[in-house]
C-alpha cells in the first residue's frame, strides 16, 4: 500500500492535479508580418525569372515603334532581327546550361568557329566526304566542351580561369587549322552545300525566315524539355543552386558538370553549322563577339550568374532584347557607339536586379 507524505515543501497528488487544471491552455502563436507590395513583387520575380525580360522586350518594342514608326514593324525588319540573333541564341543556349551550374564559359565562340572550320576545311580542302566532315565538326565541338568540363571537375579549377585559357587555345587552333584562310561561299556550295543548308530562307508575307532560326527554336525546345522534364535537368539546377547539398542528396555533381560542358560544346558546334549558313563561308575571323554576346543574352534573360535559377526561354528573350535594341537604335539613326552603350546599361541593370531579388527573396 502506497502512502503520500505531506508536509512543509511537499505536494500531494491533489495539488499536482489542481496545478494542471489551472494552467493556461492558450496555444503559442506567431505574428506574421503582412508582405508589402514591393516584397510581393520581389517574390514574384524570384519565382518567375523570365517576367522581367518579357517586360523589357515589350517595352523596347513599344518604344521603338513610337520612335521609328512603321519601319520597325515591317515584316522584313522583324525577320531580320530574328536572323541577327540566331547565332547569339544558339550559343546562348549552351551558355545557359553552364551558367545554371554557377559556371561560365568564355570559349563558346572559339568552339563554334573551330567546329565550323573543321566542317568546311575537311570537306572542301581535305576532300573528306561531307557525311564524315559534318559529324567531325560536331565531334570536335563536343570534345572541346569535354575538355572544359574535365578541367573544371577533375582538376577543381574555376570555370572562369579554365575557359579563359581554353579560349586562347581553341582560338590558336582555329588559326592553325584554317591557316588564316577563309573557305569561300562558292567553294562550299560546290563541294559541301549541306553546310550552307541552315542559311536557306523561307519567304512569306514580306518576311524572310531562315532554317537556322527555326533550328535555334527547335534546339531551345529540346533543351527546355531536358531541363524541366527530366532528372538530369533537376540535377543541373540542384548542382548550380548548392553543389554540396546536391552531393548529399545523392547527385553525382562531377558527372553532371562534365555532361553539361560536353552538351554545351555540341550545341556550339551546331552554332558553327548555323554560322556557315548565316555568312555562306567559313572564316576564322567570324563570331569574334559570340562569347560576350552569349553571356549578355543569358544575363539579360534573367538567368542568375550564381547558378540554380533561369531558363532557356529567358535566354531567347534576352537575345531578342539585344537584337531589338540594336535594330531600333540603328533605324533611329544612332551610331553603333550608343547601341553598345545601351546594351551595357541593360547588362548592369539585369545583374543589379538579380542581386536584389536573391538578397530579399532568400
Amino acid at each position: 500500500m502506497t502512502s503520500t507524505v505531506e508536509g512543509p515543501g511537499r505536494q500531494g497528488p491533489a495539488d499536482f492535479e489542481r496545478v494542471l487544471t489551472e494552467a493556461d491552455a492558450a496555444v503559442a502563436s506567431f505574428d506574421e508580418d503582412e508582405k508589402t507590395l514591393l516584397k510581393r513583387v520581389q517574390h514574384f520575380l524570384h519565382e518567375h525569372p523570365t517576367a522581367v525580360p518579357f517586360i523589357v522586350l515589350v517595352t523596347g518594342i513599344l518604344l521603338f515603334s513610337a520612335l521609328v514608326g512603321d519601319r520597325f514593324f515591317a515584316p522584313f525588319n522583324l525577320s531580320l532581327v530574328l536572323q541577327q540573333v540566331t547565332i547569339i541564341g544558339v550559343v546562348g543556349i549552351a551558355q545557359t546550361l553552364i551558367i545554371l551550374t554557377a559556371g561560365i564559359d568564355l570559349s563558346v565562340g572559339a568552339i563554334m568557329v573551330l567546329a565550323s572550320i573543321m566542317m568546311a576545311r575537311s570537306a572542301v580542302i581535305w576532300g573528306v566526304p561531307v557525311e564524315i566532315a559534318f559529324p567531325l565538326g560536331l565531334l570536335v565541338g563536343t570534345l572541346c566542351g569535354f575538355v572544359n568540363g574535365a578541367l573544371v571537375t577533375y582538376m577543381r579549377l574555376p570555370p572562369f580561369i579554365v575557359t579563359l585559357g581554353t579560349w586562347s587555345i581553341f582560338g590558336a587552333l582555329v588559326l592553325w587549322v584554317s591557316r588564316s584562310e577563309t573557305i569561300r561561299q562558292p567553294d562550299i556550295a560546290a563541294e559541301a552545300p549541306i553546310l550552307q543548308f541552315t542559311g536557306t530562307a523561307l519567304s512569306f508575307g514580306g518576311a524572310r525566315l531562315t532554317l537556322g532560326s527555326i533550328l535555334m527554336i527547335l534546339l531551345a525546345v529540346v533543351i527546355w524539355y531536358i531541363l524541366n522534364r527530366t532528372p538530369f535537368g533537376r540535377h543541373v539546377y540542384a548542382t548550380g543552386d548548392d553543389p554540396e547539398a546536391a552531393r548529399l542528396a545523392g547527385i553525382n555533381t562531377d558527372r553532371t558538370l562534365l555532361a553539361v560542358y560536353s552538351i554545351a560544346g555540341f550545341i556550339c558546334a551546331i552554332g558553327g553549322w548555323v554560322l556557315i549558313g548565316r555568312i555562306g563561308a567559313a572564316s576564322p575571323l567570324a563570331g569574334q563577339t559570340a562569347n560576350l554576346d552569349s553571356i549578355t543574352a543569358v544575363v539579360i534573360g534573367g538567368t542568375s550568374l550564381f547558378g540554380g535559377r533561369g531558363s532557356i526561354v529567358g535566354t531567347l528573350v534576352g537575345a531578342l532584347i539585344v537584337g531589338v535594341f540594336r535594330n531600333g537604335l540603328a533605324l533611329y539613326g544612332l551610331d553603333n557607339l550608343w547601341q553598345e552603350f545601351a546594351i551595357g546599361v541593360l547588362i548592369i541593370v539585369a545583374v543589379t536586379l538579380d542581386q536584389w531579388i536573391r538578397r530579399i527573396s532568400a
